[in-house]
């Protein structure tokens, strides 16, 4: 084996490690000054404004041609999820109405009672 002094791939990670090492420093050097603060924040504002008039011109655009947007399609799936809960609601019930004993199928849910008065006779004598 090679001595650690003669190994290339030994002193390249050395000098790796020592350029990392003065590339941090001066990173962390740069980033506590209070310009590098003000720059990065006026970065994100301009991003974040580019970022909206984007947005905005890609929603005209799907306007115009007459499709959905994002936001749209979002609100569509959540009203199409309410509407599966409450067909699975409404099949659980019925399933749990068809499964209970005393249900019938074609019948009223409460019986009626006897029917106890009778047509008059319609015979042809009257009295």
């Amino acid at each position: 084996m090679a001595d650690k002094g003669n190994d290339p791939f030994a002193v390249w990670q050395t000098m790796l490690g020592e350029m990392e090492k003065g590339f941090n420093a001066f990173a962390n050097k740069a980033m506590t000054s209070p310009e590098f603060s003000k720059t990065m924040n006026q970065a994100g504002g301009a991003t974040a404004g580019a970022q909206k008039q984007f947005f905005e011109m890609m929603e005209k655009y799907l306007v115009g041609m007459n499709m959905p947007s994002r936001a749209q399609m979002v609100d569509m799936a959540a009203r199409l999820q309410s509407i599966e809960a409450q067909l699975a609601e409404i099949k659980a019930l019925l399933v749990q109405g068809r499964a209970s004993p005393g249900a019938q199928a074609t019948g009223p849910a409460t019986p009626r009672p006897p029917r106890t008065k009778r047509p008059p006779e319609s015979s042809g004598a009257q009295k």
